[in-house]
C-alpha cells in the first residue's frame, strides 16, 4: 500500500468515526421517570461528543505529521521480520538432518566449507535460471562455501519430468553426470520433454537410456517426495529458496546479496 493510500485510509477512518458520532440519530427510551430520562440521554450524547472530538483530533495530527503513519507501519514490519526470523531459524533446527544431511541431495562446493548453502530449485522457474550463474560465481569465486542443491519441482508436468531425469541420472550414473545435466538444463531454452532432454544427456555423452528407464522407479520419486515433505515443514512454497545458517531466504537473491549474508555468517 502507497503512502497515499495509508493517509487517506486513515483519514477517512477518522472522519468517518466523526460523522458517525455526529449523525448517529437518537433513539427514543421507553418512558421513564423525568431525571432518569434526562440521565440516559445525556451520557450517550457526550459520548458521541467526545468520539467526534478526539476524532478530529487524531485526523488533523495525522495529517499535520504523516511520518507517525510511516513509522508505525516500519515498526510493524520489522517486527513482523523478527518474528519470521526466530521461526525460520526454529524450522531449520527441527528439521537439520533432512535439509544438511538427507543422503540423496547433491553436494557440490567445498564439502569442508565453513558455510552451506541449501538451494530448492526448479528448472522451470525463469529466478532460479537468473540465481544459477550468480550461484555458480559465488561457490567458484569464495572457495569455502558447500552447497547442497534440493530437486523441488512446483510448475507444472515439465518441472517434474526435469526434476525426475536429474535425478534418475544422479542415481544411475553418479555425481558427476548429475552435475553435467543440472547444468545444462539450467541453461536449456526449450521445452522439458522427454526427448529434448535425451539430446542433451547425448550431447554430454551421458547414457541418456539408463537414465530414462529409471525415471519413473520408486527411488525417483521418493526422493522428489522428500524434499516436497521438506519444503512444507519449512514453509517453502516457492523458487529459488535458500538456507543459509539460520535463515530461511524465500526468493532470488542477486550475488553481492548473497557475499553479504556470507559475510555476515562469517562475522
Amino acid at each position: 500500500m502507497n503512502r497515499t493510500a495509508i493517509l487517506t485510509g486513515v483519514g477517512v477512518i477518522a472522519a468517518g468515526s466523526a460523522l458517525t458520532a455526529l449523525l448517529a440519530p437518537e433513539t427514543t427510551p421507553e418512558p421513564a421517570a423525568p431525571a432518569a430520562q434526562e440521565e440516559s440521554q445525556a451520557a450517550p450524547a457526550a459520548a458521541a461528543t467526545e468520539d467526534a472530538a478526539f476524532g478530529a483530533r487524531v485526523r488533523d495530527y495525522l495529517l499535520e505529521n504523516p511520518e507517525v503513519i510511516f513509522e508505525a507501519v516500519a515498526i510493524m514490519e520489522q517486527r513482523q521480520q523478527d518474528l519470521q526470523s526466530a521461526n525460520d531459524g526454529d524450522l531449520i533446527s527441527q528439521n537439520a538432518d533432512a535439509i544438511f544431511d538427507d543422503g540423496h541431495s547433491w553436494v557440490g562446493g567445498n564439502p569442508e566449507g565453513d558455510v552451506t548453502i541449501v538451494e530448492f530449485m526448479d528448472y522451470r522457474c525463469g529466478y532460479c535460471r537468473r540465481a544459477f550463474p550468480e550461484v555458480e560465481e559465488l561457490i567458484a569465486t569464495d572457495g569455502n562455501i558447500r552447497i547442497i542443491v534440493k530437486e523441488f519441482p512446483i510448475l507444472g508436468e515439465e518441472s517434474t519430468i526435469a526434476a525426475r531425469f536429474a535425478i534418475a541420472a544422479q542415481q544411475q550414473l553418479g555425481d558427476e553426470a548429475y552435475k553435467a545435466i543440472h547444468d545444462a538444463m539450467m541453461t536449456y531454452k526449450g521445452d522439458m520433454a522427454i526427448p529434448a532432454l535425451t539430446r542433451l544427456a547425448e550431447a554430454l555423452e551421458l547414457d541418456a537410456e539408463a537414465i530414462t528407464a529409471h525415471m519413473d522407479d520408486d527411488a525417483v520419486s521418493q526422493v522428489i517426495a522428500e524434499n516436497q515433505a521438506l519444503g512444507r515443514a519449512l514453509q517453502i512454497s516457492g523458487t529459488p529458496s535458500f538456507i543459509m545458517e539460520d535463515q530461511i531466504l524465500r526468493g532470488y537473491i542477486p550475488l553481492a546479496g548473497m557475499q553479504e549474508i556470507v559475510e555476515d555468517i562469517r562475522g
